[in-house]
């Protein structure tokens, strides 16, 4: 089904005939009852996030969309669409943001993305579609799983975890049928509302896991994907999960080395992969006594006895970003000397923030579908996770409907489709080296690499000049990058002041 094709010359005279075509009747209008006409979908304006006072005036509306898209005439499930209006509109072809996870919702993540996409909307429109299962599209949400991170033992309890993914796969089955919520779905709703506003082509931009998405969009739907922005890559061969422990270990190492490597850090702190050894063995071994602390969510105070559940979580996601990796050898000396309650408290706010944003019951249609591979591994017991991602997703996938997933799904995105795919260097997710997989049976694509920086490195810099001349052009190869030279890592902290000058 996922079939890569290569455009020949006729294809792409009639593709770009097409647009040509389109560029009249693929334009927002307002009708005479004042509602504004994208194609036949009507929208209303909207903001977006504008509960947390970064509010981003849109335009919304919602797309009517089979659950089971080979089945048209059974149940319909709702799709929230938005659109961020070109500033002056000259292109027919539309620029659409995926959002990661799998889980996140585009709509809810859009506004922190919003000041950088200023120069990618001046001719084109911004898309939004939230994916089946989040944000405003039919959420599948497990409160009951959410409810793990109030006890972080209870989460590497399988029986416990097992039971708790079964409830909620019973009650959400009652209005869904989760073997459907996968990005083999996805794909068909975001052609749906492709020909839906008229649009011969997209040019499509996924972050994360979105870069799965976007992959599988082009090898579906050649003819209408303009150009492919991949940031922080999956590559399709890459089982989700599998490799974490691995790459977490190998980023956090790089990190610990530059403390070492400053005299401040590394006379204040000493060295934290020491201490990291400490700390992880001190929690292992349990027997602690509870730490009151401060909720970071609410301000509240609370109390919980320090486990290595919490270091797991707060290493896993603190690595994420430089910014917030540049901490941790603070964290682990505090930790070491029995002060746990910055551990707690920042493991804490991770926690909710993910609870908050990742619709866990579409995340696991997602991965039961199409990661079926994943396996604890001996080369994974020593490092910091271990194997518990593995057995997480194995336990819950025991009991998680699955869908179909195509032949071609673990093929390498292959075409003249023009790519740009873009890594931080310091991902300990998707390390650059994924990047330089996916370019190597692309030959219009070009993997940059971030100096310093983490994972989604779309706003960076000057990456979203980059980016917006990369869509305007449709050739990665004759972009100047030579601004991203000018990005440095974040210091590692030599205190609570922060790193010295």
């Amino acid at each position: 089904m996922l079939k890569p094709l290569l455009l020949s010359t006729l294809a792409l005279a009639l593709a770009a005939c097409g647009q040509q075509q389109t560029e009249k009747t693929a334009a927002p209008k307002t009708d005479a009852n004042g509602d504004l006409r994208y194609g036949s979908l009507v929208f209303k304006p909207c903001a977006l996030g504008g509960d947390r006072g970064d509010g981003v005036e849109a335009q919304c509306a919602v797309l009517q969309a089979p659950e089971n898209h080979d089945a048209p005439n059974g149940r319909k499930i709702s799709l929230a669409v938005a659109m961020i209006p070109a500033k002056n509109q000259t292109q027919s072809d539309p620029v659409v943001i995926i959002a990661g996870g799998p889980g996140q919702s585009i709509l809810e993540a859009y506004p922190m993305l919003h000041p950088a996409l200023s120069d990618v909307r001046r001719n084109r429109n911004i898309l939004l579609l939230d994916a089946r299962g989040t944000g405003g599209s039919h959420l599948l949400q497990c409160d009951e799983l959410t409810s793990l991170d109030e006890n972080a033992e209870d989460s590497e309890d399988p029986a416990k975890l097992r039971a708790l993914t079964e409830r909620c796969r019973d009650r959400l089955g009652k209005t869904s049928d989760l073997r459907f919520y996968a990005t083999a779905d996805h794909i068909r709703d975001l052609d749906l509302l492709r020909a839906t506003i008229g649009a011969e082509q997209l040019n499509v931009a996924g972050i994360s896991y979105g870069t799965r998405v976007a992959q599988q969009y082009a090898a579906r739907y050649p003819k209408h994907t303009r150009t492919v922005t991949l940031d922080s890559i999956a590559p399709n061969t890459l089982v989700l999960g599998q490799e974490h422990a691995l790459n977490l270990d190998a980023a956090i190492k790089t990190q610990f080395a530059r403390c070492v490597a400053d005299a401040a850090c590394k006379r204040n702190i000493g060295d934290p992969a020491a201490l990291l050894t400490k700390v992880r063995t001190t929690l292992q071994a349990g027997g602690l006594a509870p730490v009151r602390y401060r909720d970071p969510t609410n301000g509240e105070w609370r109390e919980e006895v320090p486990q290595f559940g919490h270091l797991g979580s707060l290493l896993r996601f603190y690595a994420y970003r430089p910014e917030s990796a540049s901490m941790l050898p603070l964290i682990l000396h505090d930790a070491a000397l029995g002060r746990y309650e910055t551990l707690l408290s920042q493991s804490r706010a991770l926690s909710g923030d993910i609870g908050d944003s990742m619709a866990l019951g579409m995340h696991l249609s997602v991965s039961c579908t199409e990661d079926p591979e994943i396996q604890a591994r001996p080369e994974d017991d020593k490092t910091i996770l271990g194997n518990s991602i593995a057995e997480f997703i194995q336990a819950q996938c025991a009991v998680w409907p699955k869908g179909t997933r195509d032949p071609d799904f673990r093929k390498p995105l292959a075409g003249d489709v023009p790519v740009l795919a873009i890594s931080g260097e310091y991902d300990p997710v998707t390390p650059p080296r994924y990047g330089d997989e996916v370019v190597k049976t692309l030959p219009k694509g070009r993997h940059l690499v971030l100096p310093g920086q983490g994972h989604s490195v779309l706003t960076t810099g000057c990456m979203p000049k980059l980016f917006a001349q990369f869509v305007e052009t449709a050739d990665a190869k004759k972009l100047d990058a030579g601004c991203l030279k000018r990005l440095k890592p974040t210091p590692p902290f030599a205190g609570n002041y922060g790193w010295e000058p």
